[in-house]
């Protein structure tokens, strides 16, 4: 069931240590119970066929495009703040890692966690509304143990930050975010600035991450995809243990599309595990030894493979072919099962491609308006209107909350006033020793007195 809890201010206690708010329910809470999340979305998605990027984008290659305005038909009814909460969606393996009394077995189940992280972008070729200034998104799901708030906290640059508290005070999974965006020409490039930090606290374990970078092929021609490239690291401050992960750039056929392959190493550099799949797909965990006699099988038995890829070389000059997609992970004998996505709905390509997670975010529950900030993604008018096809509303309202942005600036400069942040202050990663973007506590007393009026 999805809720938004209503808090007793008067009984509110914030522990010092790990900011657990607890507050007992009010008697509405405890009577009141939801229906069924919603499993499609009041309009189907908005046909992009009529609209070329290219004219808005040919003056841009290589520049940061978190400044250009896009017209709303290539975004997707979902803010930032929300796609962000899609880190949400396997928390199960969260408490998998919480219940494991091995380190090094914790260590491959939140590495499977941070491939998940990023699963939900698979097929996602739509652009999320860039939040405004001050905006928040909270989501709390009380059948997965945890609740999350998200604020904007910065416009120029945009950054976004979380805070996700476990319900039973068994973990905290925090970050911020700054999107970079760069346009190649044929591709757009977002490296997902900022660390990723999972705390257990019942193992008193903090692990720390950065995500892949994603990159959108034929923005002006062809079919658009997505692919994740780059290392991630996974660093286990409390033990020294460490997990590399290679999120494998697709390659000129295609054979390494999705793949995801790597190790975890011990505090003296023993590798302990090695950790393969595909992001889109499934993740698995083999002792270092099998897999190493594994794939020395395997390239005696690929030994051609080499001299067919010379013979076969490729041009691509009108558009970035998206490779076939290749047959399932192959599993190698020995092999755990770390973790395996969720299917899509049936109509998921109607929606925007959407997970079934990602189609319950914007929805608003009766009298659920009563109790959130007023500065929740689901209020939000232009993200409405297109949700429910109202296109042309969409794009109004767009430019009109934009240019109430832009307004307020403007005072704030003739004033000389600094923006306050509301729930988040910037401070330094106790474990990396880095800039971050930090949850100051009391969201959950609801008390809205002093947010800000952005819509």
């Amino acid at each position: 069931k999805f809720t938004v809890t209503r808090q007793n201010e008067a009984t509110t206690a914030l522990d010092p240590h790990n900011r657990q708010e607890k507050t007992p329910k009010t008697q509405w809470e405890q009577k009141k119970s939801w229906g069924e999340p919603q499993k499609t979305l009041p309009a189907e998605m908005i046909s992009r066929n009529n609209f070329s990027v290219w004219n808005i984008l040919k003056k841009c290659i290589g520049m940061e495009l978190s400044k250009i305005a896009m017209p709303v038909v290539f975004n997707e009814p979902l803010s930032f703040l929300q796609r962000i909460s899609e880190y949400m969606e396997h928390t199960h393996l969260i408490h998998r890692a919480c219940s494991l009394s091995d380190s090094i077995d914790r260590m491959q189940v939140v590495a499977a966690f941070a491939v998940s992280a990023v699963a939900s972008q698979w097929e996602r070729t739509g652009k999320p509304f860039n939040p405004l200034l001050g905006e928040t998104y909270e989501l709390t799901r009380e059948d997965e143990g945890y609740r999350l708030i998200s604020e904007q906290v910065s416009h120029h640059p945009p950054i976004s930050a979380f805070h996700a508290q476990s319900l039973k005070q068994e973990f905290e999974f925090h970050g911020s975010i700054y999107p970079k965006l760069k346009f190649w020409g044929k591709s757009v490039e977002a490296e997902p600035k900022g660390t990723m930090t999972l705390e257990l606290l019942k193992h008193k374990e903090a692990y720390t991450w950065t995500n892949p970078l994603c990159c959108v092929h034929n923005i002006i021609l062809g079919k658009l995809w997505i692919e994740q490239y780059g290392t991630v690291e996974i660093m286990n401050h409390s033990t020294g243990e460490k997990c590399v992960l290679t999120f494998k750039p697709c390659g000129m056929f295609g054979k390494e599309l999705h793949k995801v392959e790597g190790y975890i190493q011990d505090k003296s550099k023993k590798k302990r595990r090695v950790i393969y799949g595909k992001w889109t797909e499934c993740m698995y965990s083999v002792d270092p030894k099998v897999y190493d006699s594994y794939k020395k099988s395997e390239k005696k038995s690929s030994g051609d493979a080499k001299k067919l890829r010379q013979v076969r070389k490729r041009v691509r000059d009108d558009a970035d072919e998206m490779p076939e997609v290749q047959e399932t992970v192959t599993v190698i004998p020995g092999s755990a099962l770390l973790w395996r996505i969720t299917p899509r709905p049936a109509h998921s390509a109607q929606m925007y491609n959407f997970t079934s997670f990602a189609l319950t975010l914007n929805e608003l529950e009766p009298g659920m308006e009563r109790l959130l900030a007023p500065t929740d993604c689901r209020l939000r008018p232009d993200i409405r209107a297109m949700e429910n096809g109202d296109i042309d509303s969409a794009s109004t309202e767009k430019e009109r909350l934009e240019e109430k942005q832009r307004a307020a600036r403007r005072e704030r400069s003739k004033d000389e006033e600094e923006w306050s942040t509301r729930w988040f202050q910037l401070g330094t990663n106790p474990h990396t020793g880095a800039e971050d973007w930090l949850y100051t506590g009391g969201y959950f007393d609801r008390n809205y007195s002093d947010c800000p009026n952005i819509y």
